[in-house]
C-alpha cells in the first residue's frame, strides 16, 4: 500500500499524463482494512450529469433525500452499512461517456487501486447506472477477462458495444431495469438481454414494474449488488474463449492474443479445449494469433499442442506460448512479427485515438502575414483541442485541456512523449514541413479554402494527426450526420458536433469538400499507413491533394 487512507468514504486524485491533470475519484476503504489481506474491488461508473461522489453514495444504496438535489447530496457522505470491499468511483471527466479519455481514466483508476491496495485479481467487479451502465457494458466487453462479473443498471451503451456481446461468454452479467423508465426504455434493455441470451452468456435480468429512471434504488439498496458480487469469482483459464475486436488496443482475452488484424474490421475467434493439449479454433478476419497457455489446467507445456484452425489440424512443438499465422491462405505454426512502423498495439489509429492519449495541438506560424493571422490560427487549434460536450439542454465545459502551442515551441521531447495534432499545411506549419516526406497526403495550398483534410499516421512510435484546410471539426455533422436511431435499441453516443469529440467516428483519413458538403474520402489506411488503391484514386481525382508514392 503506497499511501495511507482512512476507513470509509473519501475523495482522492490520480495523475493523468493525457493532459497533466489531477483527476478526482471516490474511494471507500472497509473498516479494519489490513494490507496483508486481499480485498475485492468494485468500480462504479456514474451516470450523465453526475459525479464520483454521488456514484459512491448510489452504489451503497443511498439516493437523494426528499427535496434534496444532486448538488446538495454531493457535499456529504451519509453513514451506511459497511462492506468488506474496496469501492472506487471515477469522475471520468464528467459527462463524456466511457470511450476515449474517460475510458483511459477508468483503466488508470483500476491500476491505481492495485498499487494502493491489496486487490484480489479474481474479484474485480464493474457496475454503473444509466450512462455508467452503458459504460459497464462497453468496458466489460472490451476487457472481459479483467472482471469477475458486471452489473449494468438501466444501461445506455454506446453503439460500439453492440458488435461485442459475444465477448461475455465467461463473464456473468446482471442487468437491472425500471419497467416504466422513460429515459432508458425497457424495450431497449430487453433487446440487449436477448442479444446476450442468443450468445449463451451467463445473463440475469431484473426488471422492476412501475419503476422509472431510478432503478438503482432497487439494484443497490440493502447491499444487493455486493451480495450478488459475493458469489462471483473470475476464472482466468476458461475452457473456451470467444472474443471479437477491431483494434489492436483490445487484442487479448484470457489465453488468446490477436497478433494481426485489419484495424477497423471486426476480427473474431472462438477457441476451445476439446481434450488435454487439444484446441479447436474458429476464426474470421484474423491473420495471426497466439495461445498463451501457461497455467491452464488442460495444458502440459512439455507435450505438443494439437490445434485445429477452421478445419485444418496443426501440431505445435512443446512450449508455453503457441503462435499461428495465416500464410498464403494457409495456417502455419509460426510467429508473426509486425514490420517496423506497421500498425500495432498502441499505434493504429483511427484519428480520434491520437486524442485519447497524451497529445499536443500545434498551430503553424509559417507565412503568417501579421499577428491577427497568428491569432486566427491559434484559435482554430484551440477549437480542435476543445472537449466540451453539448446535447439537448445540457452543456459541459471541456474536461480535457491539452497543450496548444505554436510550431516554433515544439521540442524534441514533445516528439518523443506526445502524439502531435498538427493544424495547417506544410506551407503554414513548420512541423508538418519537417515530416513532409513521411506523410502520405498533403492538401494543396490553393485547395485549403474549399477542402478539409484530416488524417492520422504512426511515425516513430507516436501518432501524428494532420488537420488541413477547412476546419472539419467546427461542424462535422454537416458532412457526417449521426446515424438515425434504431427503433427499440438504446444507443447513447456522447460527443459534440464541434471540437475533438466530433471526430470520434472518423476513420484514418477524411477529405471533405466545403461547397458540396460532401465526403470525398473516408477510409482506413493500410497496415503500413499507405492509402488504399480505391481511396488513392478518389483523392487524386479530387485535384485537392498530392499523394505520396
Amino acid at each position: 500500500m503506497s499511501q495511507i487512507y482512512r476507513e470509509g468514504p473519501q475523495v482522492d486524485v490520480f495523475y493523468s499524463e493525457i493532459d497533466d491533470s489531477e483527476q478526482p475519484y471516490g474511494i471507500y476503504v472497509p473498516p479494519g482494512y489490513k494490507p496483508e489481506n486481499s480485498y475485492p474491488l468494485v468500480i462504479m461508473l456514474h451516470g450523465a450529469m453526475s459525479n464520483h461522489r454521488l456514484a459512491l453514495r448510489r452504489v451503497f444504496g443511498h439516493t437523494n433525500l426528499p427535496g434534496e438535489n444532486d448538488a446538495k447530496a454531493s457535499r456529504y457522505f451519509p453513514d451506511w452499512k459497511p462492506e468488506n470491499y474496496i469501492v472506487a468511483t471515477p469522475y471520468a471527466r464528467g459527462t463524456m461517456g466511457y470511450q476515449g479519455i474517460p475510458e483511459e481514466d477508468v483503466w488508470k483508476l483500476i491500476e491505481s487501486c492495485r498499487e494502493n491496495f491489496n486487490i484480489d485479481e479474481n474479484r474485480i467487479y464493474l457496475t454503473g447506472l444509466s450512462m455508467g451502465g452503458g459504460g459497464t457494458l462497453y468496458l466489460g466487453m472490451r476487457r472481459p477477462d479483467l472482471f469477475a462479473a458486471i452489473a449494468p443498471v438501466c444501461p445506455a451503451p454506446p453503439s460500439a458495444f453492440y458488435p461485442l456481446t459475444g465477448n461475455a461468454l465467461n463473464l456473468p452479467v446482471a442487468i437491472h431495469q425500471g419497467g416504466a423508465d422513460p429515459v432508458v426504455r425497457p424495450e431497449g434493455t430487453r433487446w440487449i438481454v436477448d442479444e446476450f441470451q442468443n450468445k449463451n452468456t451467463l445473463i440475469e435480468y431484473y426488471e422492476y414494474p412501475g419503476v422509472q429512471h431510478d432503478s438503482w434504488a432497487q439494484a443497490y439498496g440493502n447491499g444487493n449488488i455486493f451480495r450478488w458480487f459475493d458469489g462471483q469469482t473470475r476464472n482466468p483459464y476458461p475452457e473456451r474463449v470467444r472474443y471479437s475486436t477491431e483494434r489492436y488496443k483490445y487484442n487479448r482475452a484470457y489465453w488468446v492474443k490477436f497478433d494481426k488484424l485489419n484495424p477497423g474490421t471486426l476480427a473474431n475467434i472462438d477457441a476451445r479445449f476439446t481434450a488435454k493439449n487439444t484446441v479447436e479454433v474458429k476464426s474470421e478476419n484474423l491473420e495471426a494469433f497466439t495461445l498463451e497457455l501457461k497455467g491452464h489446467p488442460l495444458f502440459d507445456h512439455l507435450s505438443p499442442l494439437t490445434v485445429k484452425i477452421n478445419g485444418t489440424s496443426l501440431q505445435s512443438q512443446p512450449r508455453f506460448n503457441h503462435y499461428f499465422t495465416l500464410s498464403a491462405g494457409k495456417w502455419v505454426p509460426e510467429r508473426y512479427e509486425a514490420p517496423a512502423g506497421a500498425k500495432q498495439h498502441g499505434l493504429e489509429g483511427p484519428v480520434y485515438a491520437a486524442f485519447t492519449n497524451r497529445h499536443i495541438v500545434v498551430y503553424g506560424t509559417q507565412g503568417a502575414a501579421d499577428a491577427a493571422e497568428i491569432t486566427r490560427r491559434r484559435n482554430e487549434a484551440r477549437e480542435l483541442a476543445d472537449f466540451s460536450i453539448s446535447f439537448g439542454n445540457y452543456s459541459q465545459p471541456s474536461g480535457v485541456n491539452p497543450r496548444v502551442i505554436s510550431d516554433r515551441e515544439v521540442t524534441p521531447d514533445d516528439h518523443l512523449s506526445s502524439n502531435l495534432i498538427l493544424v495547417g499545411t506544410k506551407e503554414t506549419n513548420n512541423v508538418i514541413a519537417g515530416l513532409a516526406e513521411q506523410l502520405p497526403v498533403h492538401l494543396k495550398a490553393e485547395s485549403a479554402a474549399e477542402f478539409g483534410l484530416i488524417y492520422g499516421v504512426g511515425i516513430q512510435g507516436k501518432m501524428v494527426v494532420v488537420a488541413s484546410g477547412v476546419p472539419i471539426w467546427n461542424n462535422i455533422g454537416q458532412y457526417m450526420p449521426p446515424a438515425p436511431p434504431q427503433p427499440g435499441k438504446t444507443v447513447f453516443n456522447v460527443r459534440s458536433n464541434k471540437g475533438a469529440t466530433s471526430l470520434m467516428e472518423v476513420k484514418d483519413l477524411l477529405l471533405i469538400q466545403k461547397s458540396g458538403t460532401a465526403v470525398v474520402v473516408d477510409t482506413y489506411l493500410e497496415n503500413d499507413w499507405k492509402v488504399p488503391a480505391a481511396a488513392r484514386e478518389k483523392l487524386i481525382q479530387s485535384g485537392a491533394v498530392t499523394v505520396s508514392e
